[in-house]
């Protein structure tokens, strides 16, 4: 082969290198592990995990697949973040106030006593300072979050005998934790943290009072019903419970702007996902729950008076020694003020009338 036969040659393979290696790149598979604290009978919530995974699957043209392990496959429920913190699995589905303990502003990423609406936490996070304030606070646990679906506002539980006022709270134990147990603690109240298998035996061997889950679609799986009859609303410490993925912040950069699209794409379909199923499967449970006898009641007035006045107390005392809580607490509280003069004006007063009617 001549001079100029071989430069020739290696120009074209000098070519198809680069041509044929960036795309073999562009299609190599990427393949991460998605913990969740979820138990695969809790099927809305750990729903919401199958469909992120699939919907990253499916917008990367099945480049990009995470399979999804329910609480207890790959680590326990209340391990994910420390899983992801420390990179041994990629992501976790979660409600970060799970993680209470380990800081108090975990909680604002789901729910505190007395916050948002569903919608408004959703406002906050995509159209207020929500999401950059809370991203600004888990960059310190290596990783980035994306909401991933909410509950809307849950019941405020089971109990065993009727509550006519506040001082029927007295030495009541009730399965409550977070910022709720402490509210209740200071109502005389005896908080009690039981994982969901435990509350049915419990309540009927009468270990405890009164216990709180999610909502009608979650709660008549447990069947509680037939242990402790009156079912209170509303759960006032979750008027929405927002739940979260969380990606190790090292294999989130590591990834092209593409697949980073596909994950924030993917998380938003669940988030979509879950608060729809609740909003349809919710209504079609609490009918059936009443008919099997469950006597809907309403929290009496004096006792959420007294909960909403203890709780500012307990968020004036956790912003005096948390700074990441103060800062985000203010704006989340800021926000709740201006979305409150509206919603007042509009959505209260809309549903205030259609609930009046017959329909």
């Amino acid at each position: 082969m001549d001079r100029r036969s071989l430069i020739k040659h290696a120009g074209i393979a000098g070519v198809l290198a680069a041509g044929v290696a960036p795309a073999v790149h562009a299609q190599a598979a990427i393949r991460w592990r998605l913990a969740s604290s979820f138990p695969k009978s809790l099927d809305t919530l750990f729903g919401g995990a199958v469909v992120f995974a699939e919907n990253v699957k499916k917008l990367s043209g099945g480049r990009f697949e995470i399979s999804t392990h329910a609480a207890g496959e790959l680590m326990p429920a209340f391990g994910v973040v420390d899983g992801v913190q420390q990179g041994s699995i990629e992501c976790a589905q979660t409600a970060p106030y799970y993680f209470f303990g380990k800081n108090e502003a975990f909680a604002l990423g789901t729910a505190v006593p007395f916050a948002l609406n569903s919608r408004q936490m959703t406002a906050w996070m995509f159209e207020g300072n929500g999401l950059k304030l809370m991203r600004e606070f888990y960059a310190g646990y290596n990783m980035i979050n994306f909401p991933g679906g909410n509950t809307g506002a849950q019941m405020g539980g089971w109990f065993r005998k009727e509550i006519k006022g506040l001082k029927d709270m007295k030495g009541l134990k009730f399965r409550i934790a977070g910022f709720a147990g402490k509210i209740f603690e200071r109502m005389g109240v005896v908080p009690q943290n039981l994982p969901g298998g435990d509350i049915y035996p419990a309540l009927e061997k009468g270990t405890i009072d009164a216990a709180e889950w999610v909502g009608p679609y979650d709660d008549q799986k447990l069947g509680l019903v037939k242990v402790a009859p009156y079912y209170y609303y509303p759960g006032f410490w979750e008027g929405s419970a927002q739940l979260e993925f969380f990606i190790n912040q090292k294999a989130f950069d590591a990834l092209s702007a593409e697949n980073k699209a596909i994950l924030e794409a993917a998380a938003a379909m669940a988030h979509i996902d879950i608060q729809a199923k609740y909003d349809a499967r919710n209504p079609v449970a609490l009918k059936q729950l009443v008919a099997g006898g469950a006597k809907l009641r309403a929290f009496p007035n004096d006792m959420m008076n007294e909960a909403f006045k203890i709780s500012q107390g307990i968020y004036d005392e956790t912003s005096q020694k948390n700074p990441a809580f103060a800062k985000i607490y203010a704006d989340m509280a800021k926000f709740r003020a201006d979305a409150n003069l509206w919603f007042r004006f509009t959505e209260m007063s809309f549903d205030r009338f259609m609930q009046s009617q017959k329909l």
